[in-house]
């Protein structure tokens, strides 16, 4: 289409850190349900209908 400007994606993934047991892992940053911490289960980030509450140290950014 003439005149609309192509759109690219806000979303990221990011590499956090657990600030309980130092797990790294990649999460979504809009994520779509809670994300946990794959070995203690502490909650990473919470969804929040867009961008999501990111409850650990963010290390890295991806896109």
């Amino acid at each position: 289409m003439v005149g609309l400007e192509e759109r690219m994606p806000t979303s990221k993934f990011l590499k956090v850190k657990c600030p309980d047991c130092e797990n790294v892992q990649v999460i979504f940053d809009h994520p779509s349900t809670v994300v946990k911490c794959l070995v203690c289960g502490r909650t990473l980030a919470e969804p929040t209908g867009g961008k999501g509450i990111i409850k650990a140290e963010i290390l890295e950014v991806f896109g």
